[in-house]
This record gives C-alpha cells, structure tokens and sequence, in this order.
C-alpha cells in the first residue's frame, strides 16, 4: 500500500498547474499525509530567497529548480526589506515577492511561504527592522503589544500581497509557516498561539499552516492542531533516522517533512568557507525520499545577501560571528546560479526515487573577466561628514535613527587622558583614533571592548563604528542595538558630551570625488568597460575593510580576515560601456584596485 501511495504522489508531483492559476485547489493533510485535491502529495522542495537573487534571474533559478526535480520552491519573507521605516512599505523591483511567486507558478512549481515575523535565515536581526528596539524596553518574540502591534500590522500589510496566491484561491502557495523555529528560543505557547491567530487574521486560511523547529525542540514550539516539520542537518549516515524518529515520539501519525534539510553551511568571517559533506547529505536525503517523506532542501541556492544584510550568530557564552556576504551555502547551484556536483548527485537522486526524468538542465552563460579597475579618484571620510547630532552621552544606531552602515562620535577630551578607553557594549567594530591618528581598533568578533590610549587635554577622540550585523538567531536579539550602545569610559570616567555622525552610506556617488591620494577612511571611485554584460567577480584582497558599490548598487562587504575575497557582481548590475565602482575602505592606502575574476573566491575551505 506504501508503494502504491508513494508512486501516486510522484505521479502528482509532476503535474504541470501553471495554466490553471485561477482555479482554486484544496492542499492539506489527511490520514497523516499531505493531500492535494484529496490525492496523497509529497513536497520535494528547495529554498531561495528573493532579495538575494537579482530579479532578473529569479526565473532562471526557478527553471534550474524545475530541472533539479523539485515541484516546490520555499522562501522567507523579510520584514525589514518591506518596512524600512514604521508603516512605509515597498514592494516593488528586488523586494516584488508576489511576482516571485507567481513566477514560480508559472514554471509549474508550488510555493512554501515561510512569512515569519521572524526569520533567522542568517539575515540582518532575522529579519526584524531596527526601528523596533528604538523602544528601549521592547521585548521580541513575546506577546509584548509593542512588539505585536508593529508585527500584527505587517502581517497585515503582507496579506495584501500574499493571500490572494494560496492554493485555495488559485495560487501556487500549499504552505505557510507560523513563527520559525520558535522552540530554539522559548516555550511560550500562548505567543504561539496569538502568531498563529496574526497569520489566519492577515488571510493565510487557504493554504495548510505548520510549524517547524528542530526535532528536539517540537514540544516547546509546535501547535497541537497545526502540523510539525522539522529541521536538521545530514553530515553523518543515519542522522535523517535518528530526527525522524524523534519526530515520531511527539507525532506519530505524521505527516513527516523535513522541512529545513541542511545540504551545506554558511561562513563566518574570519573562518573559513564551509564544505560540507556531500556524500552523507546524499544518503540522509535518498533515505528519506524512499520513505515517501516530503522534503525541503536549505538551501537550493543561497544567492547573496547584498549590502547590509549578513546577519550574524552568537551563543550562550557571548561569541559574536558575523556572516560574510556570499551565502553560497555550499548549495546545489552555486551563489551564481551555476550547478554544482551535488547539484547533478541530488538530481539523479530524485529522479531515481520518483522515477521521473527532470527537464533538462539549462545552460548558464559564462562569467567574464573585467579589466582591472583602477582607483585614481578618492574622497576622505573626515572631509565629507554629515550634520552631526549633539548628545551627552553616546546613542545607539537605533536612537538616533540609523539602521546599517557606519557610525562616527566625537568628543573632545577635557583632562590628560591615559588609560584604558572601554567601548561598553560595542556592536559591532570601531577604529579608534586621538587627533585623527588611528591608534587601535576593537572588535566584538573578538570579544574585545577596550584599549589603552595616551591623549593630552583638548585631544579630538573619534570612534568610528561599523554595524557589522545584528544577530539572527537567540535570545540575545532583544539587545541587539547597533553603534556604541552604553557607554564610554576613560581611566574609569565616562566620558560625556559627544557629537555623533550617522554614516548611511546610501549616496556614494554624490561624493566630491577628486584625483588625489587619500589614507584612512577614505571612498575610492574607478571604472572599467565591457563589451557586453555577463557574470563577474571583484577581487577585492587589495582593500581592508569596508563596502563596495558597482553603480550604485551596494554589492557588500570587504574585510581582509576572510575568508571570502571577492563579491559577487551579476550582469544584471553592469551596464554595456562604462561601469563605476566605489570602495569604502576604513583603512585606505592609495592606489589600491579591484580586480576581475570569472569565478568566485570565497577562500580556503574547512
């Protein structure tokens, strides 16, 4: 009976609806399996995320996904992309997710909607928008109503968007997560249930909800009346067994989907790129497939988190990892688009279990090499900052408005000052400099807090602070305020009266740009031409630490530690003729360059 269930739902994985938008399916669970228009359906799904794909490629991702074997495609939705500023939406180019997923749709693939309001997803703050914690006694993730109302609104405001493609109105969307991984944070049911309350209330009733967490965590974040899918990894032989049937003590009867399956792994900076094992990937992944169990592949294609938007981990004892911008993920299709071994090894797999033959495997076009890209113009930092903001004592990032990017205080010391400077509660990183002289820098990767200064009276202190990520994961979100975020203590006094320049970043290229050298913080502008646009990668060993613009697109961040050396630039970024760039670099050097390469360097691997 098992074998004629599992051939039936292969069958039905196949079945093309993209001509059929309109009509209104029914997607739900039934004798502890998932059913589609009451026929058993087995989920095989990969995940990619719309803002770390450039639009135009969106469906080139989808077709690669169609062609792997897949018959869903699962996305987060990302509140802080959609909400800059409170009750200010957008929708539009990168940030379209209707479009995705009608898309996805229309290359014949189901959708799982996994809205949040939190994501984690290695993403800035999970996804949260930083305007959240200027209310300094906000709590996250609770039922604290000045975190439920702003997350109720947005839920809302996304409905608009995103019910009307549900299953049951004729759209691709089968599934819609509530929360995420809530039980790897907490165990409060009553939150859970007034999340669940948001999403049916936002119109997310015609398509099956779950939850999911990872198999040990299912008491304390599952719905009783809401199906469990959970996630984990497969690094060694047996590891899909073992969460299965861990899964099974708590809901026996199923439906059984893991709905985060681990083929790879993100980077941090100052580690090395992540290389995951393949071969026990593949065993975890063929042995669920036999057993008939829906699956959804994290990532499919990782893509790129461009500009701000790396989040960062930490952990009970306080480490701090920011993650570098490439989220290659050592996934089935490169951060590129370009398909891997295991991308073929996890196709024949499927194909082998389903016994369909997947569409064949389009062709990618070839990156390029751009010439070397010199950088004659430079701007200094010191000589192009904004108004600043007179405060006593310093303000976070938040306080004062801010969301990403750098952060300038200065005060001026008014007694000898030798001793030691504590930066308390630094997030992230700061160069410290007496007079405009760099004297050291401080780094929350590295625990690090202080340093010993020697200054004389009327000294110019400067603390130049990058937010290197919000964390994405833990309890220590509710802290997670950017810049100097206590105070700042010299010799044991704090030291008051500071004015503070916030450093958005956000109009680079309207900078006075001149052809003379430059050191320290300084923006440095070059161009280079190409015949005609296709892929490409910066090479970007040659700088710091800082951020790199291709016109006037925020690509993301440069930092010596690596381990990735050079950034992403996709062909829908350049232009034929004559391409800008501009690199930040926080401790520049004249004469510095970016150079072309066609393929990425992400660095050495563990």
């Amino acid at each position: 009976m098992r074998k004629s269930l599992i051939a039936l739902a292969c069958l039905l994985a196949t079945v093309p609806f993209a001509q059929a938008q309109s009509t209104p399916h029914t997607f739900a669970v039934a004798n502890g399996q998932f059913t589609l228009d009451g026929k058993p359906f087995r989920v095989i799904s990969g995940e990619m995320h719309y803002p770390r794909i450039p639009r135009a490629y969106w469906r080139d991702r989808l077709r690669m996904a169609k062609a792997m074997g897949l018959n869903t495609i699962t996305t987060y939705v990302f509140w802080n992309e959609h909400e800059p500023q409170p009750g200010v939406y957008d929708f539009t180019g990168n940030n379209d997710v209707a479009e995705f997923i009608r898309e996805a749709q229309q290359e014949g693939l189901y959708v799982i909607l996994r809205p949040g309001p939190y994501v984690c997803a290695e993403w800035e703050f999970g996804g949260y928008p930083s305007w959240l914690l200027r209310q300094k006694d906000i709590v996250l993730r609770t039922t604290d109503p000045k975190f439920m109302k702003p997350a109720a609104s947005w839920m809302n405001r996304l409905g608009q968007e995103l019910a009307p493609l549900q299953i049951g109105n004729g759209g691709p969307i089968i599934l819609t997560q509530v929360e995420n991984e809530y039980g790897s944070f907490g165990n409060d049911h009553d939150y859970m249930k007034q999340i669940h309350k948001m999403v049916v209330d936002a119109g997310f009733t015609r398509s099956q909800l779950y939850t999911a967490d990872g198999p040990e965590q299912v008491p304390d974040g599952s719905l009783k009346d809401l199906p469990v899918g959970i996630n984990f990894g497969g690094e060694s032989v047996g590891d899909a067994q073992k969460a299965f049937a861990e899964l099974k003590k708590y809901r026996p009867n199923g439906p059984f989907i893991n709905s985060e399956y681990w083929a790879g792994w993100f980077d941090h900076w100052g580690s090395k790129h992540a290389s995951t094992n393949t071969d026990a990937q593949l065993s975890n992944f063929k042995w669920m497939l036999d057993q008939g169990y829906s699956v959804s592949i994290y990532m499919f294609h990782g893509g790129t988190s461009f500009g701000w938007m790396n989040g960062a981990n930490t952990d009970s004892k306080g480490s701090y990892e920011p993650d570098v911008t490439s989220y290659d993920y050592d996934s089935a299709l490169d951060e590129s688009g370009r398909p891997t071994p295991k991308y073929f090894a996890m196709r024949d797999t499927i194909a082998k279990a389903t016994g369909v033959t997947p569409p064949p495997v389009p062709t990618v076009a070839p990156a390029i090499t751009v010439p070397t890209v010199q950088m004659p113009e430079s701007a200094s930092l010191w000589d192009n900052l904004p108004l600043a903001i007179s405060s006593d004592n310093v303000e976070s990032m938040e306080e004062i408005g801010q969301s990403y990017g750098w952060i300038l205080y200065r005060t001026h010391l008014k007694s000898n000052a030798a001793g030691e400077l504590v930066l308390d509660q630094l997030h992230s990183y700061a160069q410290v400099y007496v007079n405009r002289k760099l004297v050291g820098t401080v780094d929350r990767r590295l625990k690090q807090d202080r340093l010993t200064i020697d200054a004389h009276p009327g000294a110019q202190l400067d603390i130049l602070v990058e937010n290197t990520a919000r964390v994405n994961f833990g309890r220590m979100i509710n802290g997670e305020r950017a810049g100097l975020t206590n105070q700042v203590t010299l010799a044991g006094r704090q030291l008051l009266g500071w004015e503070i320049y916030p450093l958005t970043m956000t109009h680079t290229d309207k900078l006075p740009f001149a052809k003379k050298p430059c050191e320290g913080p300084c923006f440095y502008r070059g161009s280079f031409d190409v015949a005609k646009t296709a892929d490409t990668f910066l090479d970007t060993t040659a700088f710091t630490k800082g951020q790199l613009w291709l016109n006037g697109i925020n690509l993301g961040r440069i930092w010596n530690v690596g381990p990735q050396r050079a950034l992403y630039a996709p062909a829908p970024f350049l232009q034929q003729g004559r391409n800008q760039a501009i690199v930040f670099d926080a401790q520049g050097k004249t004469g510095a360059t970016l150079k072309g390469l066609d393929h990425l360097d992400l660095g050495p691997t563990k």
